[in-house]
């Protein structure tokens, strides 16, 4: 039997998205875009999961689009047209649920994010790298500038850092990514899956509502003006004070004891 082309599995509140075609180094085929949103879309009413990590068997996290599917796309009679539009959109959707998601996503980068792999990694809310792993946007490389990864780019990473990525197509290692933010930090390799399931275990600990309301507002304010974010965000604030678990948070911060939540 053919293995899935993505693995799912949840434990402790975690559930832990595995791409898992590393002979293609885990490239972003329509099928895999496919399983992701369908994996996306069936997590954005799971209560029972409060943190997700998305992986990737093999030696690279995402080489990016699989190029040759996208090769034999061209060969419809419009040139490919009407399939690369549909693939693009399809991909950009796929990205844009992550930050839509209730529950907070970390990447756990190895070897190479490349191209739509990067714009993964920069999609998602939180991310980890082993040392050594490298991140481009080399599409211009092959004479294909990344249009599409461009947009979570420069969500991430200061615009001028951003415009010589994506016009030279050269990597930067790990040590960079963090420094310029793309990633939160860099590890030994060996000790990649136990940093990243320490951080979700800290995330899937705090109150679940709370950090649903709390994601949401994060990219909510980014796109409105200080004083319209500042309106925004103090709304939230005062529903969330509202919260029973929340009254028990303060009460037991307090009492300095733990909160004992009854529910998420």
């Amino acid at each position: 039997m053919t293995a899935p082309i993505l693995l799912r599995d949840d434990q402790n509140a975690v559930a832990t998205l595995t791409l898992n075609t590393p002979q293609s180094l885990n490239a972003l085929s329509e099928a895999m875009i496919a399983a992701l949103q369908a994996e996306f879309d069936a997590l954005m009413s799971d209560h029972t999961i409060r943190v997700v990590i998305l992986r990737a068997e093999g030696k690279a996290f995402c080489a990016g689009h699989d190029l040759k599917e996208m090769t034999r796309g061209r060969q419809a009679e419009d040139g490919g047209k009407r399939y690369f539009n549909q693939l693009f959109a399809q991909c950009g959707r796929m990205m844009a649920t992550i930050p839509r998601l209730p529950q907070p996503v970390i990447a756990q980068v190895q070897g190479i994010a490349a191209a739509a792999g990067c714009q993964l990694v920069a999609s998602c809310d939180m991310a980890i790298a082993a040392e050594g792993t490298k991140f481009g946007v080399n599409g211009v490389n092959i004479g294909l500038f990344c249009s599409t990864p461009m947009v979570a780019l420069t969500r991430n990473i200061p615009r001028k850092q951003a415009m010589e990525m994506l016009t030279t197509g050269a990597f930067i290692d790990a040590a960079r990514a963090e420094t310029l933010g793309l990633i939160n930090r860099a590890v030994p390799a060996e000790n990649l899956s136990a940093e990243t399931e320490a951080l979700a275990k800290v995330v899937a600990a705090k109150l679940g509502v709370a950090v649903k309301i709390g994601k949401q507002a994060f990219y909510d304010q980014l796109a409105l003006p200080l004083d319209q974010a500042y309106a925004h965000t103090g709304a939230i604030m005062a529903e969330n004070m509202l919260f029973r678990e929340t009254e028990e948070g303060i009460s037991a911060f307090l009492e300095k004891r733990d909160p004992t939540w009854t529910q998420d």
